[in-house]
């Protein structure tokens, strides 16, 4: 308790202007080695040296995040699915760390601005650097907290919701691509328009889009991604049609 009482003033002493607040923000506690944090936010073109002729970049911490964050969303998973197979959990893992996700919740949480970089072309070559910036983050965490603080980390902040957990997991099964063979096969078009994107106060999404088919509402669907809310209005849709109530005009 004094510990932290003395850390709170010595960082807030210190740190009191942007980037650290919000640094502070998006781990929810003050941080004890703020060295850790600048270096997994530093991107390899914005590589410098230190005193003992060290390079500093984000690589390492990349690579310890990886093995971090991949065990910490295995045991979040096994845990949470309990009657899924072993298939579903390795395709729900994957979808999870993989880059799109990554990038994606980096910029959701704010770390996608502190990313510290020399070359303003260097993103439109490397579209990954949020993604891997969120991993070397991972590490640094680790490494300054520990892994039972880092995986509350990871669970509170980057795997916020059981919805939104469910929407990543199925993401390999494609309701939107079998749904469009079917229209295809019939003839039908088929359509998506964006209702609402509300944002609540910890700045998280939540989309809302309906389905059309041949022009005609069929129904809506929700989640917490453009994408996951269309897959969910087909998945939805998909199920009409194996119970026989989807009705569509010709």
């Amino acid at each position: 308790m004094k510990f932290n009482a003395i850390n709170n003033i010595r960082f807030l002493t210190k740190y009191r202007q942007e980037p650290y607040l919000s640094l502070k923000k998006i781990l929810g506690f003050t941080p004890r080695r703020i060295e850790l944090y600048e270096m997994a936010l530093r991107h390899r073109s914005a590589t410098s040296k230190n005193d003992k002729g060290e390079v500093e970049n984000n690589e390492r911490l990349e690579f310890l995040g990886d093995a971090v964050l991949t065990s910490i969303v295995s045991d979040v998973l096994y845990h949470r699915y309990k009657n899924k197979t072993e298939g579903f959990l390795t395709n729900a893992r994957s979808n999870i760390v993989k880059r799109n996700t990554l990038n994606k919740i980096s910029q959701e949480i704010g770390l996608a601005n502190l990313v510290i970089t020399n070359k303003k072309t260097q993103f439109k070559t490397d579209t990954n650097i949020y993604g891997n910036t969120l991993e070397a983050f991972v590490g640094a965490v680790y490494l300054d907290v520990g892994y039972e603080k880092c995986a509350q980390f990871v669970k509170e902040k980057l795997l916020v919701s059981r919805e939104h957990m469910m929407n990543i997991a199925e993401d390999n099964k494609n309701f939107k691509s079998e749904l469009l063979e079917w229209c295809q096969q019939k003839h039908y078009s088929m359509d998506f328009k964006l209702l609402s994107d509300v944002v609540d106060n910890r700045n998280r999404h939540t989309f809302t889009s309906e389905l059309l088919i041949n022009d005609q509402s069929v129904c809506n669907g929700i989640g917490t991604t453009k994408r996951a809310s269309e897959q969910q209005a087909c998945k939805e849709a998909l199920k009409k049609i194996k119970q026989g109530t989807l009705l569509i005009n010709e």
